[in-house]
This record gives C-alpha cells, sequence and structure tokens, in this order.
C-alpha cells in the first residue's frame, strides 16, 4: 500500500535532479516497522486539528481563529480547499485564499494539510462549482436504482474525472511552486469521505454497462497474489464463489449488496488514484484518502457505500498505489476496534478527524503511543471558547517535548500506549526486563472522584529508553511493574518528573515518599498532565 522510497540517497538525487534542491519535499519512510512522515528532512508528527467546513472560505474568517490553534499547540492545521472557490469559471483558477492560507500558516509557524473538496465531499458533490453542477449532461451524477439522480458526480464518467483531475493538477503545480522551499503543505487528503448512497451502487448507463464486463485484470491479479494476506471479510467474498478469476462482478463475487459495494469501491478507487497520480507527476507529497466508518447494523447504501473501509481495502490497494494510506474518521466509540483494522496490514495510522469531545485528546495520546501514529486531529478545532485551557493542548504540549524520543524509536518495540475509563480500567503492557500494570487513577480509592457513575478518560504512553529506564507520560493513571524474570522483585530507583528543554530533559521534581507510595507506583492524577522518568531495579 505505502508508496514509500526508502533509499535517503537516491530520494536525495531524485529531488535535486527534478526540483532543483537538496533538500528532499515531504515523504513517508519506513522505520522498523512503522512509518515516519519527513518534512524539512526531519520526522514530523503532526499535532493537528481540522477547521470546520466553511472556516477557512475567507481570510476574515479565519482571523480569529489562528492564536485558538496556537493556543492548543497544533503544529499542523488541516483545512479544506474547495474547488468552486479555485476554479469558479472552468479554466480559470483563483489561488488568492490557498496562497493566504500558506502565508499566514507560516508566520504561525503551522504546517497545512490540504483536504481536497473536489468531487466528493461526504459522498456529496456539494463543492464542483457552478459549471459542472449546472451541466449535468456532460458531467453526469449518478442513479439510484428508481432511475433519480443524486448530487454526487458519476465517477465512471471521463469528463467527471478529468475536469476533477485537471482542477487538482493545476492545484498541485500551483503548490509546488509556491511552497516547495518552505514545506508548509506536508499532505492531501484526495477527496472527502467518498462513497455511495443511497444505495450500494450507481445505476447509471454508464455504470450499468461497467457492471456487465469482467472484473478488471488488475484486481484479479492482486487477489491472487495477495490470496494469503487479504483482509478476512473480502477473502470470505470470494472464498464463498469458489475463487472464481473470470466472470464479472456477480460471477466472481456473488449477487448480493456486498459486490455491488466491491463494485463501487473499484471505481472510486480507480478515479481517485487517477487524480493522485496526476498531482504527485507534478508535486509527489503524501497522499491519503479518509473513511466514514460504516455501523454494523447498516446496509451498503445505508452508509456511504464503498468507501475506503477495511473490509474494502484490499480493493483500493488493487486500483493503485498513488494513494499512500486510508484513514479513519471517528464518531464512533469503537476506537481501538477501527484502529486495529485500519492497521492490521501494516499500514500506516493518521485520524484526520475525530469528533471534539472530552475523550479526544486521550485518544490522540493513545493512538501515538500504542500505534505510533502519525498525528491525529480533532475535528471543528475552533470550536472552543478557551484554547488556553483545553486539554488538547496539555496533551499536545506533553507529546511536542515528546516528539524527538517518540521519532527517535519508533518502529523498534519501544513505546506503547493505554486507553483508560471505568468500563476499561486496567492495561499490561511488557517492554524490556518487565511487565508493567496501567490502572486508571480512580482505582485507588483515595482518589477524589473513585465513586463517581462516570470516570474520565486517562492515557499515557510509555517509552523504552535504556535498559531500565522509561518515559511515562500522560494523565490518570497509576502505573505498577514487575519483572518478566521469575523469583524476583522490582523496586524504583529513581522517578523524576521533568520537563525537555531544547531537547533536554531537566528534572522538575524528585518524586518519592508520598508521591511513589513509599516505592510501589508512579501515578500521574486526573487532572494533571505529566513527564516523569522511570529507573527501575531487580532484587532477590
Amino acid at each position: 500500500m505505502l508508496h514509500i522510497l526508502k533509499n535517503s540517497f537516491l530520494l536525495s538525487a531524485f529531488f535535486t535532479i527534478h526540483f532543483g534542491f537538496c533538500q528532499s519535499i515531504p515523504h513517508l519512510q519506513k522505520k522498523g516497522n512503522k512509518t515516519q512522515l519527513i518534512v524539512n528532512d526531519k520526522p514530523f508528527l503532526i499535532r493537528g486539528g481540522e477547521l470546520g467546513n466553511s472556516s477557512a472560505t475567507s481570510m476574515e474568517s479565519m482571523e480569529p481563529i489562528w492564536s485558538k490553534l496556537t493556543d492548543m499547540n497544533l503544529n499542523t492545521v488541516l483545512t479544506p480547499i474547495y474547488w468552486e472557490l479555485i476554479e469558479p469559471q472552468e479554466g480559470k483558477f483563483d489561488f488568492a485564499l490557498v496562497d493566504d492560507l500558506i502565508l499566514r500558516a507560516r508566520k504561525e509557524n503551522l504546517k497545512l494539510v490540504f483536504l481536497w473538496f473536489g468531487s466528493w465531499k461526504n459522498s456529496m458533490s456539494s463543492h464542483a462549482p457552478e459549471w459542472v453542477k449546472l451541466n449535468q449532461k456532460k458531467y453526469p451524477r449518478v442513479k439510484d436504482d428508481q432511475n433519480k439522480s443524486h448530487e454526487i458526480l458519476t465517477p465512471f464518467s471521463e469528463n467527471n474525472l478529468q475536469a476533477d483531475l485537471n482542477a487538482f493538477k493545476n492545484l498541485m503545480a500551483h503548490i509546488k511552486a509556491f511552497d516547495q522551499n518552505e514545506q508548509t503543505v506536508i499532505m492531501i487528503q484526495v477527496e472527502n469521505e467518498i462513497g455511495m448512497l443511497p444505495t450500494a451502487r450507481d445505476y447509471h448507463t454508464l455504470a450499468n454497462e461497467a457492471f456487465q464486463k469482467p472484473v478488471p485484470n488488475e484486481l484479479i491479479q492482486y487477489l491472487e497474489k495477495s490470496k494469503q494476506n487479504l483482509v478476512p471479510e473480502f477473502l470470505e467474498i470470494w472464498k464463498k464463489n469458489g475463487f472464481k478469476t473470470k466472470g464479472n462482478w456477480e460471477e466472481i463475487f456473488g449477487k448480493g449488496l456486498h459486490t455491488d459495494e466491491i463494485f463501487m469501491a473499484w471505481y472510486f478507487s480507480k478515479f481517485t488514484n487517477h487524480v493522485a497520480k496526476a498531482g504527485k507527476n507534478i508535486y509527489p507529497i503524501p497522499m491519503f484518502v479518509n473513511a466514514a466508518l460504516n455501523a454494523p447494523e447498516k446496509k451498503p447504501g445505508q452508509y456511504p457505500s464503498a468507501g475506503p473501509l477495511p473490509h474494502l481495502m484490499d480493493v483500493w490497494k488493487a486500483a493503485g498505489n498513488s494513494i499512500d494510506f486510508l484513514a479513519p474518521d471517528f464518531y464512533n466509540p469503537s476506537f481501538k476496534q477501527w484502529n486495529d483494522l485500519f492497521t492490521r496490514q501494516g499500514d500506516p495510522l493518521f485520524i484526520p478527524e475525530h469528533k471534539f469531545d472530552e475523550t479526544a485528546p486521550f485518544k490522540g495520546l493513545y493512538a501515538i503511543g500504542h500505534y505510533e501514529a502519525i498525528g491525529f486531529s480533532p475535528f471543528s478545532i475552533e470550536s472552543v471558547e478557551d484554547a488556553k485551557k483545553e486539554p488538547l493542548g496539555k496533551i499536545y504540549n506533553l507529546i511536542q517535548q515528546l516528539t524527538p524520543v517518540i521519532e527517535a524509536n519508533k518502529g523498534r518495540g519501544k513505546i506503547d500506549g493505554v486507553l483508560l475509563d471505568k468500563e476499561n480500567q486496567l492495561q499490561i503492557i511488557k517492554m524490556g526486563d518487565y511487565e508493567f500494570t496501567f490502572k486508571h487513577d480512580y482505582t485507588l480509592n483515595w482518589s477524589d472522584g473513585a465513586k463517581a457513575a462516570v470516570w474520565p478518560m486517562a492515557s499515557a504512553i510509555i517509552i523504552e529508553i535504556a535498559q531500565n529506564e522509561f518515559y511515562i507520560s500522560g494523565s490518570g493513571i497509576v502505573v505498577t511493574f514487575k519483572p518478566l524474570k521469575a523469583n524476583v522483585n522490582a523496586g524504583i530507583l529513581k522517578t523524576d518528573q521533568g520537563i525537555f528543554e531544547n531537547g533536554k530533559w531537566k528534572t522538575i521534581r524528585h518524586f518519592n515518599g508520598d508521591q511513589t507510595h513509599q516505592g510501589r507506583h508512579l501515578r500521574i492524577s486526573v487532572g494533571d498532565y505529566e513527564i516523569q522518568k522511570l529507573k527501575l531495579y531487580c532484587y532477590e
């Protein structure tokens, strides 16, 4: 899935030849068994926030927002770029708003991830320009099974593809010319929450013709080559119909909504890969797509069918490699379950959109710890009243300090995270020579709030930095430990609370006595946000 250049020498040479400068543009690279985002030739961990859909439609609307972003310790803003605004007339482009966003982001020391609101935004084609919307004959829409048109451009139209592709190429050419040296724009999301509604597939004449044609050889070859590694839900569909390799969509995958969805996923992905490839041919920074998560009780068409979802990820991957990864948008409480699904084939995790609720900061820290994600971003980031008081800013401050340590240890099995609440009070992590038991702070019977009906979410990241030495950071946790080796005990040699200044650790307080329960545990109370450096030892 990942289209990553692994050889740094070749990468540097490529960009020197093709772009005329030695510094490589933003790109992804493997480190151990994980993936890093590289910006300005350094690992970059996104402390993000996504703007509401209409907040970036003018610089006047953005003016009161910038200070909120920096007050919450963001380093990256995810902002839409609207097709209707940059190409109001066919072939005539206006990038003034794009330039203003880039220039102001630089002034605020922020990076940008542009969200291309092109053909599709939350399934619909609401951000297509007037000249597209008003010419349905040239730019056709999907039709449902009652032959009714919807405001969704069909992916089966070459005219639709070329119009989107041309706009995106011009956008990428402009970003390259305006920003490649500064690298303010570090990634692109191609389209937004692609999916088919209100039926599982398109019934436009062009779609019906494609549905009767043989399944493309490109997909069949991928299935045969990747048979042992396909996601189990998709493998089961193919298996149930006899692992056929010749025939149309229903002959290979059977008749039903599941086949309608697979069919649409292929054509949505082909369309999006064409757009991404055209943009990358001009300026190949990382590009991804995001998914609106489906509810298990809903059928295809009742949710945005055929989007870049885990049960369809093989179809999306088979259709091209110009998309670097698939990303989940979270308005679903099953955080661990969905992230496990998105990462089960070894793909990187980036969460471009999460409901900006009281759980978001702690889930962000957990994602960066447990999944070693390349970033996290709550949605409608500007909606807060007092940004300086937000828990997100306090968690992002911890992540900011720890980023060099995180990136230095990424992909080495030396980082993990926990996410706790009243229903999930305990989590065990084995790291180095020890087993760590993380519990929610309220499991201590003397803690304020321990008897509350609902406990606030708590989370932490743990990083092994040397034998017997660890950083543990977060909020609302109590940690005990024991050796993995039998017949010995573990004790605390030192527990220090501190901060990083200019990348160097500075001890603020040395904890002992009551702060460590006389050497029994490490604790960061609910409402506190700390980094502690822990050194353990073993004794008989």
